[in-house]
């Protein structure tokens, strides 16, 4: 299963959901992207993602561009400007799906604070690809699992 996330820079926001997806499924290709790719990826959201045990140091942003020739089983936005500027995408998508997360690398305050702010960032896109690993692409990408909607908080049986 392919998936591709998308934020506005790929520096932080679709950098840690890149990271939390593929901890859950390591057979899953997840693959982050920007719309205007920054420099290099978030130092706090590597370090926030490296003490859940995930390692992000490798992943260097990159420009969605790159990506939209090839077909995708989930297309996947993480941020307003992405979900608002996303380029038309050539190559197949089965799935698009829109989030918005306020993005931490925006927070002001104290080195403790901006810390504080990512990791409660991070627990919020960690359960939101976990509802959707679970309620979609962990079944083969094709759609909830319960007509309800409700999907694994279901109560119908």
């Amino acid at each position: 299963m392919k998936i591709l996330i998308l934020c506005s820079d790929n520096s932080c926001l679709s950098q840690m959901a890149q990271g939390w997806l593929q901890s859950f499924d390591k057979s899953l290709t997840v693959c982050s992207a920007g719309i205007s790719p920054a420099i290099e990826v978030h130092p706090l959201a590597v370090q926030t993602l490296a003490s859940s045990g995930i390692d992000i140091s490798h992943h260097k942003p990159e420009a969605v561009e790159e990506y939209i020739d090839e077909p995708w089983d989930y297309v996947i936005t993480v941020s307003r400007n992405a979900e608002e500027n996303s380029p038309a995408f050539t190559g197949k998508v089965r799935n698009l799906i829109h989030s918005n997360f306020y993005n931490p690398a925006r927070a002001k305050g104290t080195p403790e604070s901006i810390a504080n702010e990512f990791r409660r960032i991070s627990n919020q896109i960690k359960m939101k690809m976990y509802d959707l690993y679970c309620d979609e692409i962990q079944n083969g990408g094709y759609g909830p699992t319960c007509t309800c909607g409700a999907n694994r908080f279901c109560r119908c049986n």
